[in-house]
């Protein structure tokens, strides 16, 4: 699609609402990750409830843990990642590969380094509608050569979830969510649809870019864009350097949040439902009770 024909869709602009920048905080056991969204400045961002820019060389990682609730999408931008649960799935993500793993009603699994070096990716958290929480896990898993891309106009665009510039991801939602990964080269101009009732964010990922208005200052990596009410978004690229960010919004799910580290439910009742089922090893998480995984092993020897 043409930056005409896209121009004439974005009748309402989305402008930015709120800036935060993604500041260095330990997880997992010697990990590094910036938060955005999931710190306390920005608890939820409905239907978002975390997005990390995770660094993390072996032996540190992220052992064996539980979720429920939610869904984890991890995308590698360097490195690999060996993702294992007790439901005895085992897979490698690496530079460019995602996992899109829906923990519906229970899963503990570990994500490791599987190179040498630092991996580096990104993982976002999805909330689940009540009627999706206690589904049966499931995954969707692509390799980069697979995952659909599309460019023009100097801007180049991976299609993780949803749709850009005519192409469209393989990736089923439950809950209807959009995430693009854009580069756009020197001088280019990004104008994005986004459906006018889906809250969206923009992560700079790789040097500066202007976004919602030509006004607007400059952001530089590391920093999330919360954008307002419209039908999309434009983008410009200022810079010497190409602009590496990416775009996620994802439709409001209106309903109350209980959550309790890698718990999210809908009351506390249910959160406390959830702790005693992990710890008796019951309604989903039976497997857990003899289960660890391999990389644990190989530190138990």
């Amino acid at each position: 699609m043409s930056g005409t024909a896209i121009s004439k869709l974005l009748r309402e602009p989305r402008l930015v609402n709120r800036k935060f920048q993604a500041r260095p905080q330990h997880e997992g056991v010697g990990a590094v990750v910036r938060r955005s969204i999931g710190r306390f400045e920005l608890k939820y961002f409905d239907p978002f409830l975390a997005l990390d820019e995770f660094s993390v060389s072996a032996p540190a990682g992220f052992p064996d843990h539980p979720h429920r609730g939610f869904e984890t999408v991890t995308y590698m931008l360097q490195g690999a990642v060996t993702h294992e649960d007790f439901e005895g799935h085992k897979g490698t993500i690496r530079a460019g590969d995602l996992q899109w793993m829906t923990a519906g009603r229970g899963i503990v699994h570990s994500e490791m380094p599987a190179a040498e070096g630092t991996q580096k990716g990104l993982q976002l958290w999805i909330n689940l509608s009540s009627q999706h929480k206690m589904i049966e896990p499931r995954y969707q898993e692509i390799q980069s050569k697979n995952v659909a891309e599309a460019e023009n106009d100097g801007i180049k665009v991976r299609v993780i979830a949803g749709e850009a510039l005519g192409v469209e991801s393989p990736i089923y939602t439950r809950t209807p969510t959009m995430y693009l990964d854009f580069t756009l080269k020197p001088g280019a101009h990004l104008q994005q649809p986004i459906p006018p009732t889906w809250n969206s964010f923009v992560y700079v990922l790789e040097s500066e870019g202007i976004f919602g208005s030509l006004k607007s200052p400059s952001t530089t990596p590391h920093h999330l864009l919360l954008l307002g009410s419209g039908d999309g978004v434009e983008a410009w690229n200022k810079s010497s350097k190409p602009l590496r960010f990416i775009l996620v919004g994802g439709q409001p799910l209106g309903e109350p949040v209980a959550q309790f580290g890698p718990f999210v439910m809908n009351t506390q009742e249910e959160i406390d439902k959830t702790i005693d089922d992990y710890q008796q090893y019951t309604n989903g998480f039976e497997k857990a009770k003899n289960w660890r995984s391999q990389s644990m092993l190989e530190l138990d020897l």
